[in-house]
C-alpha cells in the first residue's frame, strides 16, 4: 500500500485558498493613523529606486565599467562566500537508476563543509561525444511521504528527464527549503527570525552558492562540455536560476522561468507577501530587478512566464525585459533576449517548457527544429532518494547560522585616537550599507512648527510639528517649568517612544496635552505619574522632549501582526529597515530640539527603553552634541533587535556602546550586566571614568 503524499507546488502559508484563488488583503492598511502615510512613503521610496535604476548605464563603456562591481555588490547582498579557493565537494554518487533512453544517479556533494546538496543527475543512454550540460533549480515542489522527505528535485524529475532523452547532461538539485536535509526559507517571511536582517542573511545566497558549486560539479564531469552551460527553473528555481547566472559567466544560456518581476509589484502591488526569503537579496544597494538581469548581458537570455501569474504579474515582468533589453541593445546583441509569455497563472505548464526547450535547443546545440518530446515523470520518489539516512555533520538545516559571519569583537584598544579612527571609519561604512536608506544628510530641513503652547499645573507645555521624510511629519512634545526660557533650561532630555511607553505618556500628558492628544484612547489618567513629572519638572531647570517615530503612536501601523511583518519586508527591500528608519526619525527630532530659539548651548540627553534605546544609540553616534545616553534594558545583541540591514557583519551592540561612550556620557539601566563587559574594558583601557560610562543594575 502507497503511503500518503505530500505532493505538490508549496504555497506561502495559506496565501491561496483550496480553488487557487488567491486571498485578498495584500494592500497596505489604510485604516490605522499612519496608513495612508506608510503607503505614499513606499510610493515615493519606490519611484525613487525606480528613476535611478540602470538610468546612468548610456553607452557600453558605462556598462562595461560598472559591470564587475555590480557583479560584487550582488555577492555581497547575497551574502556570499569568497569565489576563490572554494573547498572540494566531496561528491559522491550513491545510486543508479535507468530508463529506457537514460539512466539518473542520485548523489550528493558539499558546497560548504557540512553544506549537503542532494541531487539527480541525468545522462542520455547513448553518449558519443561530449553534450552541453543544464542546471535545473528547483521551484517550491514539495514531496514528503510519512514524514520524510524526498526533496523538490523528485517533483521535478520532469525536465531532467526531457533533457537526458534530447542530448543533455542535466543535473537538478534540491533547494534546502524542500531537500532531503529540510533548510528553512522563511526567517522574515514569518517573523520569527527577523534578526536575518541585522545577519546579512538571505537564503537566496545559499541557493546561489549551491548552484554555482553545482556547476563546479558539472565540469568535473567527462561527459559535459563546459563550453555549454546552461540554467534554468521555475518560481523559486527561476529567481535561483537569476542568481546563478548573473553571478557566475560559465552559464552561457539562461532561462529564468517565473523568477523575477519589478520592486513595485514587490511593494505597492504585495507581492511580497507572496514570496519566501529566497527570492530576495539583503537590497542595501536599493537596486530594482532589472539590475539583477542586466547582469546576465551579452549571453544567451530568455524571461518566461504566464500572463495571469500573480506573484510574478505581467505587468512587471515585461518592465524588467524592457530594461534588460535596453542594456542589450547598448551592446548590440539584441537578439540574444528574448521574452516568452504564455496564458495562465503561476504554474509549470507545458507551453512554458516547450519555450525553454527550444531556446536551449537553439542556443545549446544550434538546432531549430520542432520540440517533439514532452516532459514526463518516469520514477516514483523513492527511486530519486539519495540518502537512505541523513548525515550527522550536515548544517543544512541550520545554515541560517553560520552561511553569512558575524563579526568579532576587536581587539581592546590602547589609545583614543585609534579608538576614534575605527569608530570613524564603522560610521562611514554603516552609512553607505547599513543606513544607506537614510535621506543625504543635509536634504531636510526638520523646520519645527509650535502648535501648542500652554500651562497646566504650573509647567508649560509645547507641541511641535517637524518633517522626519516626506510624507512623514511627526511630533515633538516638550515641557518644562513655566517661567523659564529655553536658554534658561541645564538640559533637555529627548525620550524616544515606543508603542508601550506612548501609551504611558498619554497617560500622564493628556493633562496638558488635553486637546491635541483627546482622539487617543488612554486608560484613566495616570495622576501619580504626572505628579511625579511635576516635581521633577519644579525642582530642576529641565526639558523633558518626547517624540514617537514613524508608526508608532501618531503614525501607528500594525507591526506586530503577519500583515505588519509584511510591511517591515517592504522596508527591507527597499534597502532599509523600519527600525533604521525610526533612527533617522530620532536624529531628525534631535535637530528640531538644536534649532529652536535659546537651545543652541542647552545640553541635549537622549532616554529609551527597550529597542527604542538601540534607536537613541545609533541616533546619538550621527548627531553632534548628545551629551548624555540613559539607555533602559537595552538589548546586548542585535539578535534581539533594533533591526538593522547587516549590522552584525561589521559590529554588536556592546562595541556600538563603546564608540558613544567616546562621544557621549553612557548610562545602562539593566538586570543582567551580562554583555557589558567589553565597553567596561574599554572604558578601563581609555581611562573614561565612572562618570563616562556606567552599568546600573536595576532591582527585579
Amino acid at each position: 500500500m502507497r503511503g500518503f503524499y505530500i505532493y505538490g507546488i508549496f504555497l506561502i502559508f495559506g496565501l491561496y485558498t483550496s480553488n487557487g484563488a488567491i486571498r485578498s488583503g495584500w494592500e497596505i492598511p489604510e485604516d490605522t493613523p499612519g496608513g495612508k502615510t506608510l503607503r505614499k512613503y513606499f510610493e515615493l521610496e519606490t519611484a525613487r529606486l525606480e528613476s535611478r535604476s540602470l538610468a546612468e548605464i548610456e553607452t557600453p563603456v558605462d556598462w562595461k565599467a560598472q559591470r564587475s562591481e555590480r557583479v560584487l555588490q550582488m555577492q555581497k547582498m547575497l551574502g556570499m562566500p569568497p569565489m576563490e579557493n572554494r573547498p572540494p565537494l566531496k561528491a559522491k554518487v550513491t545510486g543508479t537508476i535507468k530508463s529506457d533512453d537514460f539512466i539518473v544517479e542520485k548523489l550528493h556533494f558539499q558546497s560548504l563543509p557540512g553544506l549537503y546538496v542532494t541531487g539527480n543527475l541525468y545522462l542520455p543512454s547513448v553518449r558519443a561525444k561530449k553534450l552541453p550540460g543544464v542546471l535545473y533549480v528547483c521551484g517550491h515542489g514539495r514531496v514528503k511521504k510519512n514524514g520524510v522527505s524526498y526533496g523538490n528535485k523528485t517533483h521535478y524529475q520532469h525536465h531532467g528527464a526531457w533533457f537526458a532523452r534530447n542530448g543533455y547532461v542535466c543535473l537538478t538539485i534540491d533547494t534546502i527549503q524542500l531537500g532531503e536535509i529540510e533548510g528553512y526559507h522563511h526567517g522574515t517571511h514569518s517573523g520569527k527570525m527577523l534578526w536575518w536582517m541585522s545577519r546579512g542573511y538571505t537564503p537566496a545566497g545559499v541557493e546561489a552558492w549551491n548552484g554555482i558549486r553545482a556547476i563546479d560539479y558539472l565540469l568535473t564531469r567527462t561527459e559535459v562540455d563546459g563550453s555549454r552551460i546552461g540554467v534554468t527553473g521555475r518560481s523559486g528555481g527561476g529567481a535561483y536560476s537569476w542568481w546563478i547566472t548573473a553571478l557566475d559567466e560559465r552559464v552561457k544560456v539562461s532561462v529564468p522561468v517565473a523568477g523575477i518581476t519589478s520592486l513595485r509589484n514587490h511593494i505597492i502591488d504585495g507581492c511580497i507577501e507572496g514570496h519566501c526569503d529566497c527570492m530576495f537579496m539583503v537590497n542595501y544597494s536599493q537596486w530594482d530587478f532589472a539590475e539583477v538581469a542586466a547582469l546576465v548581458a551579452p549571453r544567451k537570455l530568455l524571461i518566461s512566464n504566464t500572463d495571469n501569474d500573480i506573484i510574478f504579474p505581467l505587468d512587471g515582468v515585461v518592465d524588467v525585459y524592457n530594461k534588460t533589453r535596453r542594456i542589450y541593445k547598448l551592446l548590440g546583441v539584441e537578439n540574444n533576449i528574448g521574452l516568452h509569455l504564455t496564458d495562465g497563472g503561476h504554474s509549470d505548464t507545458q507551453p512554458l517548457r516547450m519555450g525553454a526547450f527550444h531556446w536551449f535547443n537553439k542556443h545549446l546545440k544550434g538546432e531549430s527544429s520542432l520540440v517533439k518530446t514532452t516532459a514526463e515523470k518516469f520514477f516514483e520518489p523513492e527511486n530519486l532518494k539519495v540518502f537512505t539516512e541523513l548525515p550527522q555533520d550536515e548544517i543544512t538545516s541550520t545554515i541560517h547560522d553560520s552561511f553569512v559571519p558575524v563579526a568579532s569583537a576587536p581587539e581592546l584598544p590602547n589609545n583614543a585616537a585609534a579608538w576614534k579612527l575605527r569608530g570613524d571609519q564603522l560610521l562611514t561604512k554603516l552609512r553607505a550599507t547599513t543606513f544607506a536608506g537614510w535621506p543625504d544628510e543635509d536634504s531636510i530641513d526638520p523646520a519645527p512648527k509650535l502648535y501648542k503652547n500652554s500651562v497646566f499645573d504650573g509647567v508649560r507645555f509645547q507641541q511641535y510639528s517637524f518633517t522626519a521624510q516626506e510624507p512623514f511629519q511627526l511630533q515633538l512634545f516638550l515641557m518644562h517649568r513655566d517661567g523659564l526660557e529655553l536658554e534658561d533650561l541645564d538640559l533637555v532630555v529627548l525620550n524616544v517612544l515606543d508603542e508601550t511607553s506612548w501609551r504611558e505618556f498619554l497617560a500622564w500628558a493628556k493633562v496638558g496635552f488635553e486637546k491635541t492628544l483627546a482622539s487617543y484612547e488612554t486608560k484613566t489618567l495616570d495622576k501619580a505619574g504626572w505628579n511625579e513629572q511635576r516635581k521633577m519638572l519644579n525642582n530642576f531647570n529641565w526639558g523633558m522632549a518626547y517624540v514617537a517615530p514613524r508608526g508608532v503612536g501618531p503614525t501607528r501601523f500594525p507591526i506586530e501582526s503577519h500583515k505588519g511583518i509584511q510591511i517591515q519586508r517592504r522596508f527591507y527591500l527597499l534597502g532599509q529597515t523600519l527600525e533604521g528608519m525610526q533612527t533617522w526619525d530620532v536624529r531628525q527630532a534631535s535637530r528640531a530640539l538644536s534649532v529652536l530659539h535659546g537651545m543652541k548651548k542647552v545640553q541635549r540627553w537622549m532616554q529609551a527603553d527597550g529597542r527604542s534605546a538601540g534607536l537613541a544609540l545609533y541616533a546619538s553616534l550621527y548627531e553632534e552634541g548628545i551629551h548624555r545616553l540613559d539607555l533602559h534594558n537595552l538589548p546586548a545583541s542585535h539578535q534581539s533587535g533594533p533591526q538593522y540591514l547587516q549590522i552584525l557583519r561589521y559590529l554588536d551592540i556592546p562595541e556600538t556602546v563603546a564608540h558613544a561612550a567616546s562621544r557621549s556620557q553612557v548610562r545602562i539601566y539593566t538586570s543582567d550586566t551580562k554583555g557589558w563587559e567589553f565597553p567596561s574594558k574599554v572604558g578601563k583601557n581609555l581611562g573614561w571614568g565612572s562618570r563616562q560610562f556606567k552599568v546600573q543594575v536595576l532591582n527585579d
